[in-house]
């Protein structure tokens, strides 16, 4: 018989669960394996909240395993150390994003792109190696794998926690892609959680960024808070096609179905459309402007493996580039998820775990 999530490991753990579709949340005591000798130890401080936290709550996607803990930008202070850990000690801080494992074998995690492996194990809702389910960081402490927790810089805030998520999915594509050369022009899609950091990501690397978006509210936001170059209203049809054939890449983060041709034709030839945004029904793809004007490319991208996810927070520790946070209460956690719905924050909300777990 299956032992229940509070009994099938020694170390006692707490947190907040949803326990079904509803996608609310509630307290939630649990467990964590034991330190093994790869293994850190950490008391979790600040956890961002993604808007993938309610899809898995609420299972639009049909995979989640109920109860859930979710929480995968999470930042904390190491407490206990395996026998055989080479990368930190006691006090430390340490981050742990989307992936807590992968087989380690294949040539994807040889070549440190962990992220494509196709065993990857992700940080909440999934089989660990040993069967049981994994939670995320909606909790008090965690037990990681030392491979997949990365050193966080000293000087940068640990409230930055979701550079560990829409961090690395924005810088990760700008590398990989060739965007992030000086002087390229770069089109950023939507000014949300993951948008506003694309355009600083961009922004530092020396590139011109214009931000593409639906409201007219976000202009003065793109321009003078995030110091974006430029702003086009996408559906503003002069406004774009004073824009063709400007861009050298795009990065679109709009989670929701919406026109690609538009964007296409802003590309310069050879430029790159690269989708970041979780869109969940099929999008038309127009062949016929990427083959007459211009070789261009459609491509996807998603975090990045655990090498460049400590470059990125190195990248941004140096550069002070952080998230826009709203920091808020561990019961604060529901309404939180409410307004994330409505895109009601600019741009990430963080929970502090640190202070306000133990007083709910």
């Amino acid at each position: 018989m299956a032992k229940s999530p509070e009994e099938e490991h020694p170390i006692k753990a707490f947190g907040w669960a949803a326990r079904d579709t509803s996608g609310v949340l509630s307290p939630f005591n649990f467990s964590r394996r034991a330190t093994g000798e790869k293994d850190v130890q950490f008391k979790i401080l600040y956890c961002g909240i993604c808007h993938t936290d309610l899809h898995f709550l609420k299972n639009e996607w049909g995979v989640t395993r109920y109860p859930i803990v979710p929480g995968h930008e999470i930042v904390g202070v190491v407490t206990e150390v395996g026998t055989k850990v080479e990368k930190f000690k006691i006090g430390d801080k340490v981050g742990v994003g989307c992936l807590i494992g992968s087989c380690q074998k294949c040539d994807n995690c040889s070549n440190d792109l962990e992220n494509y492996c196709p065993k990857q194990i992700m940080t909440y809702g999934h089989p660990y190696h040993d069967g049981t389910m994994t939670y995320g960081g909606y909790s008090d402490l965690m037990v990681v794998d030392e491979h997949f927790a990365v050193r966080w810089p000293e000087n940068l805030s640990m409230e930055a926690a979701p550079l560990l998520c829409a961090g690395i999915t924005t810088y990760s594509p700008l590398k990989y892609f060739g965007l992030d050369k000086p002087g390229m022009h770069i089109g950023v899609v939507g000014l949300g959680g993951l948008g506003h950091m694309a355009v600083k990501f961009a922004k530092a690397f020396g590139a011109n960024v214009t931000v593409i978006s639906t409201s007219t509210g976000k202009k003065d936001e793109a321009l003078q808070h995030l110091g974006a170059d430029k702003f086009l209203l996408s559906n503003n049809p002069e406004q774009i096609q004073g824009a063709m054939n400007t861009l050298d890449g795009i990065i679109d983060t709009v989670s929701a179905v919406h026109p690609l041709l538009p964007l296409i034709g802003m590309l310069k030839p050879h430029g790159k459309l690269v989708m970041v945004g979780a869109v969940a029904q099929p999008l038309e793809v127009p062949v016929f402007p990427l083959l007459i004007m211009g070789r261009k490319l459609i491509a996807g991208s998603c975090i990045g493996g655990m090498k460049e996810t400590q470059e990125m927070l190195d990248f941004a520790a140096k550069h002070n580039i952080t998230p826009d946070v709203e920091v808020v209460a561990m019961d604060y956690v529901n309404t939180a998820l409410d307004r994330l719905l409505k895109s009601d924050v600019k741009y990430r909300f963080v929970l502090d775990i640190g202070k306000t777990m133990n007083s709910v």
